[in-house]
């Protein structure tokens, strides 16, 4: 006698809930018709379309209001894309990425813009900072630097030369899968990935699979579309790679490291964007090089210590010049507009042979 009551009951609540979707869906259109209004507004004035500090206040006030039971995460994921697709409508952004499509670099384009960006797929961060400084793309996505790995080499070196800057981070929690078209690990020869994946996860497959290949390819998107054609390779990527070219999660999360993130930076010209406010939790990164001589890289941490500056993160490169020089490159707490940022920085620059600041932006969460 309990079950046709229950089905009356839900069937009483999916009506609700279909009359609560057409509400919601006339709202969000009338968002979206104001935010086309805005966007006019925009275009006569000549001001930014896309700004992520004015994206983090919306979400950071509608979770201030948010009594559930929705958690905040989720309702900041929703307001991301509802800001996306209503900023599509204004003037769709174009972004550079890592491709093919089920990169990790892709899923950061989409966490930072959204899923209504317009993304363009390059075959490796070269192509991915010149699409940007060319104005191809109004901005690019690149990895910086792994928590297992470290400084992703390449991308620090593209920064010598272009004249982009750094006007946001992601911070990616990276889990690499075995991808393959069968769901089995017997009889598979090669293993493809980015020289990072195959890193982050030798142990795994010193253990598993210790007669493999390890192949290195362009991005672990790349790997897992080559995997789709052939039934002895395998593929370390993620699952948006395993459902974009159709292959079976043969093993899940085989990364060496559980806590194994990845930071990728949001680039762009300063004319696309200056650099964004100071937030209360920001990051300055800059490279720098200073004369040879003795003490000359430990002169470079005083007028930090003279002014309270931290250090969060210090690497260096080789200049390549044959002479044993270095570029180093360093991560600081907090913003060139903050006093004793920007009285750090002005002894800084007195003390360097080069000097070049790579942006400030939030420091990603």
């Amino acid at each position: 006698m309990t079950q046709p009551t229950q089905s009356n009951a839900l069937a009483g609540l999916r009506v609700q809930i279909d009359s609560l979707d057409q509400q919601l869906l006339s709202l969000l259109n009338q968002r979206a018709r104001v935010a086309e209004q805005v966007g006019e507004i925009k275009r006569a004035e000549g001001s930014p379309f896309f700004r992520p500090d004015r994206v983090a206040q919306v979400i950071d006030k509608i979770q201030d209001s948010n009594r559930g039971p929705l958690l905040n995460q989720h309702v900041a994921s929703i307001w991301r894309e509802i800001m996306s697709a209503c900023l599509a409508l204004e003037a769709p952004q174009r972004v550079a990425v890592l491709g093919p499509p089920g990169t990790f670099c892709e899923q950061a384009a989409v966490e930072f813009f959204g899923g209504a960006a317009n993304l363009i797929y390059c075959a490796n961060f070269d192509e991915v900072f010149h699409a940007t400084a060319a104005g191809t793309a109004q901005y690019g996505v690149v990895g910086m630097e792994n928590s297992t790995e470290g400084v992703v080499a390449r991308s620090l070196d593209l920064f010598l030369r272009s004249p982009v800057h750094v006007v946001g981070e992601v911070s990616l929690l990276i889990r690499h899968n075995l991808l393959r078209q069968t769901n089995s690990l017997d009889g598979v020869e090669v293993v493809l990935a980015h020289p990072q994946a195959l890193a982050q996860c030798q142990n795994w497959l010193t253990q598993h699979l210790p007669n493999a290949e390890r192949r290195a390819v362009s991005s672990n998107a790349e790997g897992a579309r080559l995997a789709a054609t052939n039934p002895t390779w395998a593929a370390l990527a993620s699952e948006r790679a395993a459902a974009q070219f159709a292959l079976h999660i043969v093993a899940h999360a085989v990364q060496d490291e559980a806590y194994n993130r990845t930071r990728f930076a949001v680039i762009s010209l300063p004319q696309t964007m200056a650099m964004p406010p100071v937030s209360g939790k920001d990051c300055t990164s800059l490279v720098v090089s200073v004369p040879n001589r003795p003490g000359a890289v430990h002169d470079l941490l005083v007028p930090l210590k003279t002014n309270g500056v931290s250090m969060t993160r210090f690497e260096s490169r080789p200049a390549k010049s044959g002479q044993w020089e270095y570029y180093f490159y360093i991560d600081l707490a907090g913003h060139p507009s903050q006093p004793n940022v920007a009285a750090a920085l002005k002894e800084l620059q007195g003390l360097c042979a080069f000097y070049k600041v790579l942006g400030a932006y939030p420091v990603s969460e």
